[in-house]
């Protein structure tokens, strides 16, 4: 009938069928939600379950890559390491439980080899279990990788022996102390093995008080809005501040998302590629970094060699088709001679050797003026004789003048001016 809906419920689906809708759609796999949480009406409990492919996106958390989990806002994945420890552990396991959480724990291989049975308490609450390397050095970002591959195999030898199903081993694994390298990130890789970063932690391993674990908590996750949560179940003061960090998300409205890897039998959730950035970009921000230009690559990177007249048909027989100027340019250069070696011969100690080096430029530039030298001196005597000449007219030819003049005038001429001239000349 149609607009009428029926609700299937199982342990571990919840399917909604509207007849209103072409077919049926998964609300979630499984999921605990807080409906489903036994005795606990008010308890947090896991929103939905996301199903990831390592190969798809092999490195995750933004406090080392690029890319993170999938989130929506207010979404947050709580990972805990270095367990599991008994003392601690079976108590963060409870807490978990009574929330009907489901969290994502990274495995110590010789925690494992010491405690099989913690390992298969998290397998059987339905929790993830990865792998964190076998006794957790903190020399990852400079070990040799066979001594890398000997730990993570170590711990994934350990951890799924410990299993009763090892097949439950998620291909999960988070470098110790988050000390990445490249070798050892491509040999996960490789081996389709997911690496796990974090996008915030709690600094739980640091010598701090459960207070302040609760605070980093909650501050660096308001501040992000989601992501993962790193923490480790085998610290006293993780225990102690489990509970408030719990009681904030629910107050603040944060959901649980559990993570699992994606099987033959169970694809990944389908995603876009922006949604594995934690921030993506949206229309309204502009973007002020242009998109790179790309680097090609040439198949072939030898040299063509130069045209000749041959690749225009130049033979004897195709001659007639060539234009007269093509023609005459190849008589020409075939009667050129060979350039003598003397044309390109310079005398040693000519101004131009000398020139040519930085400590003979002083002598170069003597022997130029020398070679001047005789040539100035032959001018400058010529206009000596010129100007005395010139001098000697002068002085026979001015007494005429002031004579005349004083003829004109009745006084006698000024000897002192003819003296000059000659003083002059």
């Amino acid at each position: 009938m149609i607009g009428s809906s029926v609700v299937l419920r199982t342990r571990s689906w919840i399917v909604l069928c509207l007849g209103g809708f072409l077919g049926c759609s998964t609300i979630g796999s499984p999921a605990a939600l807080a409906a489903d949480c036994p005795g606990h009406p008010d308890a947090l409990g896991t929103s939905r379950t996301l199903v990831a492919d390592p190969r798809e996106h092999p490195l995750i958390g933004t406090m080392q890559y690029r890319e993170t989990l999938p989130l929506r806002d207010h979404e947050v994945v709580l990972t805990f390491d270095d367990g599991p420890l008994p003392k601690y552990s079976n108590q963060v396991l409870k807490m978990l439980d009574d929330e009907c959480i489901k969290a994502t724990f990274f495995i110590i291989g010789s925690q494992a080899k010491a405690n099989p049975e913690g390992v298969r308490k998290l397998v059987a609450a339905g929790h993830t279990v990865g792998t964190h390397s076998m006794n957790h050095p903190l020399t990852f970002d400079r070990m040799p990788i066979e001594k890398a591959e000997a730990e993570i195999n170590g711990g994934i030898e350990w951890t799924s022996a410990a299993m009763t199903d090892p097949s439950k081993l998620a291909p999960f694994f988070r470098i110790p102390g988050l000390m990445r390298a490249e070798g050892v990130e491509h040999h996960l890789i490789s081996r389709g093995i997911q690496v796990w970063s974090a996008d915030f932690p709690a600094d739980d391993w640091r010598h701090v008080s459960s207070d302040r674990v609760y605070q980093l908590a909650i501050q660096r996750l308001e501040a992000k809005g989601k992501g993962i949560l790193l923490l480790h179940d085998i610290q006293a003061r993780t225990v102690a501040a489990l509970p408030k960090i719990i009681r904030d998300l629910k107050a603040r409205g944060y959901r649980i998302v559990h993570v699992v890897p994606a099987t033959a039998d169970r694809p990944a959730t389908p995603t876009t590629p922006v949604e594995w950035l934690l921030h993506p970009p949206t229309e309204t921000v502009p973007i002020a970094r242009w998109p790179s230009v790309p680097s090609f690559v040439f198949t072939q990177t030898r040299t063509l060699p130069a045209p000749s007249l041959t690749d225009l048909n130049a033979q004897t027989e195709h001659q007639p088709l060539l234009p007269r100027r093509t023609k005459g340019q190849m008589d020409v250069a075939s009667a050129l001679p060979v350039p003598g070696r003397a044309l390109f011969a310079i005398p040693e100690g000519s101004v131009e050797v000398l020139l040519s080096t930085t400590l003979s430029r002083r002598a170069a530039t003597r022997l130029a003026m020398a070679a001047e030298t005789p040539h100035a001196a032959r001018g400058k005597a010529a206009k000596g004789k010129t100007a005395k000449s010139q001098a000697r007219h002068t002085a026979h030819a001015a007494p005429a003048a002031p004579k005349h003049a004083a003829q004109a005038k009745g006084t006698t001429p000024r000897s002192t001016r003819i003296a000059s001239l000659k003083k002059r000349a």
